[in-house]
């Protein structure tokens, strides 16, 4: 036997069998997390009933050793666009593993980086050239980073309300306070409200301004700015010498039926756009940044500076892979085309239901980004335990609507975010018909449980005490 041989293939004695441990140890799954791990996640799951045990999943559905089926109307925070396990990135991940590449040499020029590129690059006219890193936050670093440096400027202005991301860069533009509290100090980047223009203006005037980074659709609360907000924006920060910034980390490839969300506002094109979760197929973790050219070539402008922004793990041949399969599979299968048709079916049918519900106040979002926001009904009897809740915490009657969805009817949901009275739903793009009818009759169900007093409210005296006790 080779040196060579005997390096790839491991002694029977040293073999690592994941099988095998998963087989011995899987049951442990929240013990360990609550020893090793964050301690928090589990108690949150034990108390909420969301504890389950997965043991497969395969696209829109997991299952548990039952064999029951979940409708998954999460997609993982967005990351399974095309499914779990979609047959074709699986394809791709094993022919690039088995294909040994001379991966991350670092002093070469590999072709999958360059492949991946050039296809987001077809969805993208107006921008020139690509960044590869690991995450979305990665992806909104970058951005801020080239921003200031091709304008000289040091702040970057932000949303109400954004959520950009949690390293520190990208949490100086994040607009909730929950998680910029005990962090500081941060970038001095400033929030303006969604939509408004002459706040933006007034900002600009101060002549320090790099950037506006902002969500097509806030993913907090599923808000979206009012029509021609982006495109006015842009000629204000041209004019003022300031560049905008697309997070298209949650609505890019598709989620809002068009391949980015700022393409449903005729003449809009960012200076920089931010990608990442559904172009890793829920497999290998990449974030891209993209951007025109004159921006790369002023920060790349010598050959001094080719490592002035770089990636240890950016541009790996497995996320490279995953990537190119992705848009393979969305070009195929024709997935913005269902986004929309499908999309427009769910909202539809829930908005529908706005007139039946005195609790269900509104219906909105493009694509397959919903947001359900719940307000204070009318009746006297219902207004009474609203009160209760929303004097225990706001955001309580969602997080009672989401419990139910999972424990009777197999369907996980999200509140929309903290505080907030909102649930998003952002299933695999490729759901359809059937998936629809599965979750509006099972909303339908909650809710009207909700709106006559049944065990739903039993749950929310749970919650009551929860949110009392935690104060």
């Amino acid at each position: 036997m080779t040196t060579a041989e005997s390096a790839s293939e491991p002694s029977q004695a040293g073999e690592f069998d994941l099988g095998k441990l998963l087989a011995e140890r899987g049951t442990e799954r929240y013990e360990l997390h609550t020893r090793y791990l964050n301690h928090q996640l589990p108690r949150m799951l034990h108390t909420i009933g969301f504890d389950k045990v997965y043991e497969r999943a395969e696209g829109a559905y997991f299952y548990d050793a039952d064999g029951n089926d979940y409708l998954d109307m999460l997609a993982g925070f967005g990351v399974m666009g095309i499914g779990r396990h979609h047959p074709v990135v699986r394809k791709a991940l094993h022919d690039v593993l088995d294909a040994q590449l001379a991966d991350l040499t670092r002093f070469d020029c590999q072709p999958l980086p360059g492949l991946l590129a050039e296809k987001l690059l077809a969805h993208s006219p107006h921008l020139d050239r690509v960044f590869f890193g690991n995450s979305g936050t990665e992806a909104v670093e970058g951005a801020l980073k080239f921003a200031r440096f091709v304008t000289g400027r040091p702040r970057v202005l932000y949303c109400a309300h954004a959520f950009h991301g949690l390293t520190t860069g990208s949490l100086s533009v994040n607009g909730e306070s929950g998680f910029r509290d005990g962090f500081a100090p941060l970038l001095p980047d400033t929030a303006v409200p969604l939509g408004d223009l002459d706040a933006l203006e007034r900002e600009l005037r101060k002549g320090d301004v790099a950037a506006l980074i902002v969500e097509p659709i806030q993913g907090k609360g599923v808000l979206t700015p009012p029509p021609g907000y982006l495109l006015d924006a842009q000629e204000l920060l041209h004019r003022h010498k300031a560049l905008l910034i697309a997070d298209e980390v949650q609505t890019g490839l598709g989620r809002t039926g068009d391949f980015y969300g700022y393409q449903h506002e005729d003449g809009v094109e960012p200076d920089l756009v931010c990608v990442a979760k559904a172009l890793s197929g829920g497999y290998v973790p990449v974030g891209a940044t993209l951007g025109k050219d004159w921006i790369f070539k002023k920060v790349y402008s010598s050959m001094d500076r080719v490592l002035v922004h770089s990636a240890s793990f950016g541009s790996n041949a497995q996320a490279m892979a995953a990537g190119l399969a992705v848009l393979s599979v969305m070009e195929n299968e024709q997935v913005v085309a269902n986004v929309r048709a499908t999309g427009e079916r769910l909202r539809s049918r829930l908005a529908a239901l706005t007139d039946r519900y005195e609790m269900l106040a509104d219906v909105r979002g493009r694509g397959l980004m919903i947001g359900i926001e719940f307000g204070r009904p009318k009746s006297l009897k219902l207004r009474g335990r609203w009160a209760m809740l929303q004097a225990a915490r706001k955001g309580l009657f969602a997080q009672m609507v989401v419990v139910p969805l999972l424990q009777r009817h197999r369907i996980l949901t999200q509140v929309s975010g903290d505080h907030m009275e909102v649930i998003k739903l952002i299933p695999p793009l490729i759901i359809g018909e059937r998936e629809v009818d599965r979750f509006v009759d099972a909303f339908t169900a909650v809710m009207d449980d909700a709106h006559n007093g049944g065990l739903v409210w039993d749950f929310g005296k749970t919650l009551v005490k929860q949110a009392v006790a935690n104060r």
